[in-house]
C-alpha cells in the first residue's frame, strides 16, 4: 500500500511531464509563419460573428461589383475601353491577399487609386472602421491556408496595419 502511494503520484507527474512536451513541440500549436527567413506570429483565428457580419455587409455593398461570390468580374485582367480595370475577385484567385490589412482597409475607406485605373468608390463615408474590417475578415474566410498565411506575413513584415 505504501509503494502504491508512491507511484501513483510519480506516474501522475511522468504523464502529465509527457504531455506538456508532446503539445509544446514544435509542429504542435499555432506555429509561426516563416516565408524567406522572415517570421510573423502565427495567424489568428477569425472571428465567426465579424465573419457572418462581413458577410452580410458585403454582400449589400460590395457584391455588386466584386461578384457575390468574390469571383470579380470576368477577364478582370484586361483593360476596360477607357482604361480601367474590372473588379477584382475577393476569393484565392484573385490578388486581394497578396496586400496587408491596412492597405486594404485604406482601399475600402478610400477607394482604388486612380493612378493604378481603379474606378472602386470610397466607403469612409458609408462604413465604419469596425464594419470595413468587418468585411476583410469575411473575405480572409474565403482564402485557402496558403493565401491566408501569406497575406497574414505580408501584414506582419509591413508594420501591420
Amino acid at each position: 500500500m505504501r509503494r502504491l502511494r508512491f507511484v501513483l503520484p510519480a506516474a501522475l507527474l511522468l504523464f502529465l511531464a509527457a504531455a506538456a512536451i508532446l503539445l509544446y513541440r514544435p509542429g504542435f500549436g499555432p506555429q509561426p509563419v516563416v516565408i524567406g527567413g522572415t517570421s510573423v506570429p502565427h495567424v489568428p483565428s477569425l472571428d465567426p460573428e465579424r465573419v457572418a457580419r462581413g458577410a452580410e455587409l458585403y454582400a449589400t455593398n460590395c457584391g455588386a461589383c466584386h461578384g457575390t461570390e468574390l469571383e470579380g468580374a470576368s477577364n478582370w485582367k484586361r483593360s476596360l475601353p477607357d482604361g480601367s480595370l474590372p473588379p477584382p475577385p475577393h476569393d484565392s484567385s484573385g490578388h486581394t491577399w497578396h496586400h496587408p490589412d491596412g492597405l486594404l482597409l485604406e482601399i475600402i475607406a478610400g477607394g482604388g487609386v486612380p493612378a493604378l485605373n481603379s474606378k472602386m468608390p470610397a466607403f469612409g463615408e458609408k462604413l465604419t472602421p469596425d464594419e470595413m474590417r468587418s468585411i476583410l475578415e469575411f473575405i480572409k474566410s474565403n482564402w485557402g491556408k496558403d493565401a491566408r498565411e501569406f497575406q497574414w506575413w505580408i501584414t506582419g513584415t509591413s508594420g501591420g496595419e
